[in-house]
């Protein structure tokens, strides 16, 4: 038995958005990871088997190594297809947001978000989510992923025969992706239980498993191997580890959008690190990834230093100093947090 966690007002009045609307838009956060395309293509595929048109939009481009995704061909890239884009905005009737909870998380598609007429859907499990922009906010921190969410939405709705095995195969990668392969924030058995329903629905997991974590290229690889023994530093006294990522390195190593994927996750493995960092210098920005173990707050480093947020174990932002700037600032902020680091 799954518990009904979502509220029966939010249920009711999802599903009055949905039923009224002809045309909805589905949008996700930028650099979309695997619960930002599951949750946002499982929604597509629901509504694809209940006649609804509809279309996903990504802000940018997405990993080589999610482009086996069912229906993420027919999705559209907005700074690729910005006006397609831009017009199917302004003529949407519902649109949906998955996997964020604020507008400026979509990019240069912000604008025209927030300007659509379009009633406004939030799903999603980061907290604190933004006031003031949608009308129904369905918005549940304590669940692991966005993808799960959309799981439970759908069958609180009354619509679990219609999760076809496409709809369930984006569902079950974003859950698996956004607890690492099941190993954080995955503790519920009730996420166990969605499991058996989807592999019931007929999914192959192993497969899945394979596709996403076992057709890196070469050069990640090579990449990752470079990293860990060049450029990973460890604090020993805060238990941190820091990898940094510079442009001649990607450059050096053909990168490609996606091949710094896990990486930060990486230093985490030795005995002892409770918090890593990754900065890659993007352009004029740098960008940050934070992870920690236990109850140490990445998500407030993100907020309070460089303009992000996120979970307590997982979070992102970025930095507009240079990344030797970037790289002191980082060292400074140990120190604040010493006792929590070892406590």
């Amino acid at each position: 038995m799954i518990s009904k966690i979502i509220a029966e007002d939010k249920i009711v009045k999802a599903k009055d958005l949905i039923y009224n609307a002809e045309k909805i838009v589905i949008l996700t956060h930028a650099s979309p990871d695997g619960d930002a395309i599951g949750s946002s293509l499982a929604l597509y595929h629901f509504f694809f088997s209940i006649d609804k048109e509809t279309t996903v939009i990504f802000p940018d481009g997405y990993p080589a190594y999610f482009s086996w995704f069912p229906g993420i061909n027919k999705s559209l890239i907005y700074n690729e297809q910005k006006e397609q884009a831009d017009a199917l905005l302004h003529d949407a009737e519902l649109i949906i947001c998955t996997d964020f909870n604020e507008p400026k998380r979509i990019g240069a598609m912000t604008n025209a978000f927030v300007n659509a007429p379009a009633k406004k859907l939030l799903i999603d499990h980061h907290p604190n989510p933004i006031d003031g922009i949608w009308d129904v906010s369905i918005s549940y921190p304590e669940i692991a992923s966005a993808s799960e969410i959309v799981f439970r939405l759908i069958c609180r709705m009354g619509y679990a025969a219609d999760i076809n095995k496409l709809c369930a195969e984006c569902i079950y990668t974003g859950m698996l992706t956004d607890t690492g392969r099941f190993s954080f924030n995955s503790n519920n058995t009730e996420i166990y239980i969605i499991i058996g329903e989807l592999i019931r629905k007929g999914i192959n997991k192993d497969d899945i498993y394979d596709k996403i974590y076992n057709t890196y290229s070469e050069n990640r690889m090579r990449l990752m191997g470079y990293l860990l023994a060049n450029k990973m530093r460890i604090f020993p006294e805060y238990k941190t580890a820091l990898i940094i990522l510079t442009e001649e390195e990607q450059e050096q190593f053909d990168f490609q959008i996606g091949d710094a994927e896990g990486f930060v996750n990486l230093p985490l493995s030795i005995k002892g690190i409770v918090f890593s960092a990754f900065f890659k210098q993007n352009n004029n920005k740098i960008k940050i990834s934070l992870r920690s173990k236990g109850s140490f707050p990445a998500n407030k480093i993100c907020e309070k230093y460089f303009n992000g947020g996120g979970h307590l174990n997982a979070a992102g932002g970025e930095s507009s100093f240079s990344l030797n700037e970037t790289e002191i600032l980082f060292e400074k902020i140990l120190p604040e947090y010493k006792e929590l680091l070892n406590k």
